[in-house]
This record gives C-alpha cells, structure tokens and sequence, in this order.
C-alpha cells in the first residue's frame, strides 16, 4: 500500500518551475492566475520559465543544489521528468521535496499519484503536509553511439509506444487530453511492424516478437490509459507490460480496453513484476520515458527504491 509521511511544514521557499509552452501553449496563459493562487494560499515562492528541452533539468538541478528544500513543476509529464531529474541529480536530493501543479496534456504521473488534474485543486495540495515517498526508475540507453542514463518517475519502454511519441512529438500540440496521442497512434498503427526482441526479466531470458514492451512505476500512460494497473509507486519494483505479436486489427479491437486496464487479460499480452530488466534488439528498437523519446535499444531498466519526496 501506500506510505504517506507527515511532515511539519517550516516555512519553505519554494522554487516554481514553469513551463510555458505545456498543454498545447495554454500556460503561460494560465501562469498569472496560477501565481495568484498560490499567493493566496500562503506559498512563499520564485519563479522561471523553461526555455526548451532539458532547460528544467537544469533550473531544478540549480535550485536543488543551491539549498531549495521544495521545487514545484508547472507542466505536464516531461516538466515533472525534468524537474524531477534535476533534483536526483543535484547534491541536495535527499532533502528536496517535489510539488506538482499539472498543465499538461497527459498529466498521468499526477493521476498515478492521486494529485488533482485541475490547477485549482492542485494548488491547494503545495502547501499540504503529506509526502508520499515514491521509487525512482533508471534507464539507460543508446543515442547517437553513446550510453545514456535518465530517471523516470512514471513510465519507460521501448517498441511501439515510442513510435508514437515520436510521430506525437511531429504533430501540433494545440489539442489537450488524449488526441495527440490516439493521433499519433493511429498514424503509428499502419507504418509499424513488431520488432524481435532478447528481454532478460531478472535474469530469465527469452527471445520474442513484441508490439512494446512498457516498463511501468506509475499505473497511468499515454494521456490516461490504465497500462498497469497493478503498479504501486512505492513496492520496489517495476511493473513489465509484455505486449507480444498484436496484429493491427487486434490492437485495435484491444486498444478500448487499455482504458479500463482489462488489456492485461488478453492472451498476448503478460505483466511482470521485477527490479531489474534488459531490452535486446537486432532491429532499431526506439526507447521512450515519461512520454519523451530518449534514444534506442540496447536499454536497461531498473529501481531506485524511495528515492523522491512528493508533496500530496
């Protein structure tokens, strides 16, 4: 189950991450009225903005290490990835703690969480005294013929799913909620083949044919599909959704009942639960995390147990 720890608020600055461009272009019109909440709460805070890809890593790895004890990401899941990051990387780590007020598009690391959707609601959590202690998973992979590593708070994988973070991250993103993502998938669907793989699952090894392996911390992916319903953020271990040699019409015909998480049910499809897992590919096999398209197998995956504060 879930562990919450209470803590004694001190007067905490915080540091608010902003990202303006999250939720199709909609913060930054929505910053002013945000500001303004959290003000009325009583949140004693600075602020900046993002500049681009990777700039949160940054800004939150600054702050953390500069002695902010509370960061607050405003944005949807790749600004709560990159604030995130910047705090495990930064020398403060242990003594940070992460808000999140979500903007975004997906916002599904805040639905694995149980943090409001709204911003309204969202806002009134920051200065809440509960922390939730969640794992941290790691993966590391290949891009552009080096070995890289990146944290993920909510869900990772390689073969379909980051196909379609790539053919999502070509389209416009004035659309909220889950229309990039089934637009993407649809415009996925007809160009992709399932690819071979080696997957060593705890050291069990075995070779097959896959749509996607999803390596799962969260329950929630993809604008709020109910990919793993089994993961807990807290249990050490990773949820593995094995989706195997779907045909176009069967994923189809499946693709409803990822909503209701029933998918885990289908004769294809496996869940595993595991620490530690390795992804082999003699194809070009596409690597993503937290709906951001990182680079390509070969990618390890693995946990780092407890390892983020969430105020909740």
């Amino acid at each position: 189950g879930i562990v919450y720890e209470i803590y004694i608020m001190p007067e905490l600055h915080a540091k608010v991450i902003v990202n303006p461009v999250a939720g199709a272009y909609s913060t930054r019109r929505k910053w002013p009225l945000i500001s303004r909440l959290l003000k009325r709460i009583g949140l004693s805070f600075d602020f900046e903005y993002t500049e681009g890809v990777g700039h949160a890593i940054e800004l939150a790895r600054a702050a953390a290490s500069d002695g902010y004890r509370y960061l607050v990401a405003v944005g949807g899941d790749g600004t709560v990835n990159e604030v995130a990051n910047g705090i495990l990387y930064s020398t403060g780590a242990a003594r940070t703690a992460l808000g999140i007020v979500s903007t975004g598009t997906g916002s599904d690391f805040a639905r694995s969480v149980g943090i409001p959707r709204d911003y309204h609601s969202a806002c009134s959590t920051l200065t809440s005294s509960r922390r939730l202690s969640i794992d941290v998973g790691v993966v590391e992979y290949q891009s552009k013929g080096q070995t890289l590593r990146r944290f993920f708070v909510n869900a990772a994988g390689a073969g379909f799913d980051a196909a379609v973070v790539k053919e999502t991250e070509r389209l416009p993103k004035y659309f909220g909620g889950t229309i990039p993502y089934l637009a993407g998938l649809v415009r996925t669907l007809f160009s992709y083949k399932n690819t071979s793989v080696v997957l060593n699952v705890e050291n069990e090894v075995e070779s097959c044919r896959v749509l996607s392996v999803v390596v799962a911390n969260g329950s929630y992916f993809g604008g709020g599909m109910h990919m793993a319903p089994q993961a807990e953020l807290g249990d050490s271990l990773l949820d593995v959704v094995v989706v195997g040699d779907l045909g176009k019409f069967e994923l189809l015909k499946a693709l409803p009942t990822v909503y209701k998480g029933t998918h885990i049910y289908h004769p294809k499809v496996r869940v595993e639960k595991a620490a530690h897992i390795t992804i082999e590919s003699p194809e070009p096999m596409l690597v993503h995390a937290d709906g951001e398209l990182l680079g390509e197998c070969p990618a390890s995956f693995w946990l780092m147990p407890s390892a983020l504060s969430i105020v909740v």
